[in-house]
């Protein structure tokens, strides 16, 4: 089995990580499975420059082949406020904090429009690597809703679902979210051989 280091301590990442790959006969390891202490820093202006370098960074020092996300929440209302720097939203980084700071940000807003953004990585220890990007279209509510999911999406309604992302099954999100899009364009190309792993 073929053997992907999955450059997240996100254990609801690495549960789509691995429900998308694992099938296709990929053993997907996490930055807490290799213990990796240490921090990459997350300066880059888009989302594209923060997974390729944690996807770079984390190849290059442990000579495997890895695959790197950087995701986000888009909020029309806030175009400067979120985005690449949504985990870091509130002073805490704390889901609770940012979802709480979020809808105080949003009180007296009529456009609530948001979308969700993914961005992959994998990277090559040869240097060589491919990118995929998912997004998933919605609006802020006015309140937190549903017990499943992380970040932002008890907040998140789902356009045309009309449904909390965080009210959906794992199984549900996988084939929806931003990061399902994402994973489903790396499998494709997978699967086309257009990528061999």
């Amino acid at each position: 089995m073929k053997e992907i280091l999955v450059a997240t301590q996100n254990e609801g990442k690495m549960k789509e990580v691995r429900a998308s790959l694992n099938p296709l006969g990929y053993s997907c390891i996490s930055l807490n499975d290799i213990s990796f202490v240490g921090k990459i820093e997350e300066d880059g202006k888009s989302f594209f420059d923060n997974a390729y370098k944690k996807a770079k960074v984390i190849s290059e020092k442990y000579h495997k082949i890895v695959l790197a996300d950087d995701s986000g929440l888009v909020v029309s209302a806030l175009p400067d406020e979120l985005g690449v720097k949504s985990k870091r939203f509130s002073k805490s980084g704390e889901d609770i904090d940012n979802n709480k700071l979020l809808l105080k940000k949003l009180v007296n807003e009529t456009d609530r429009t948001a979308y969700f953004i993914s961005q992959l990585v994998i990277y090559f220890p040869t240097g060589k690597f491919y990118t995929y990007q998912g997004r998933v279209y919605g609006a802020i509510a006015k309140d937190s809703k549903g017990t499943n999911g992380f970040g932002y999406d008890p907040l998140f309604i789902v356009d045309e679902l009309n449904v909390r992302m965080a009210e959906l099954s794992k199984e549900e999100k996988n084939k929806i979210s931003h990061r399902g899009m994402a994973l489903e364009k790396l499998v494709k190309d997978i699967i086309d051989e257009i990528i061999t792993v």
